[in-house]
């Protein structure tokens, strides 16, 4: 029911603004506005994201938790869906998704409502079915060899 309602309030909220901004200062600030806070939004994103990436792989090489990170990337790039889409309340958001602190506020919410059960880093090894059992592939290296060419190149 949450989400029906915001695909139905986010339009009309969009819409009302439109036609209130567009009363004040016209059609073409209007339009433009919206073009000025797409290109802007962009770079912003692009510049934000680069920095997420270079974290997450610095969680990854440290051996770190990785979850801040890559919930701030999830949030840079739901900020730039925001920023693309045309209106002032959905820039706003996506604007409001690009500064830091509100990212790690809405973190810290979302997060104090998950629990964590587990949390595993690097491959899952199973242990041999049988004990002292060690499933490997050998050669003898005291087996007579051929004497020749290989037989991988052909002459």
């Amino acid at each position: 029911m949450r989400l029906f309602l915001l695909f139905l309030l986010v339009p009309l909220i969009e819409i009302a603004l439109f036609i209130q901004i567009g009363g004040l200062i016209g059609l073409f600030p209007t339009l433009a506005i919206v073009i000025i806070t797409a290109v802007l939004g962009t770079f912003l994103v692009r510049s934000q994201g680069l920095a997420v990436i270079n974290q997450v792989r610095g969680s990854f090489e440290e051996l770190n938790d990785p979850t801040e990170p890559l919930a701030h990337g999830a949030m840079i790039l739901f900020s730039g869906a925001l920023l693309l889409t045309p209106g002032f309340f959905t820039d706003a958001v996506g604007f409001a998704l690009l500064v830091p602190g509100i990212r790690g506020g809405v973190y810290r919410a979302v997060r104090s409502r998950i629990n964590v059960q587990s949390f595993e880093y690097g491959a899952r090894t199973s242990p041999p079915k049988e004990a002292g059992v060690i499933d490997a592939e050998y050669e003898d290296l005291d087996a007579p060899r051929p004497k020749g060419p290989s037989g991988w190149t052909h002459h």
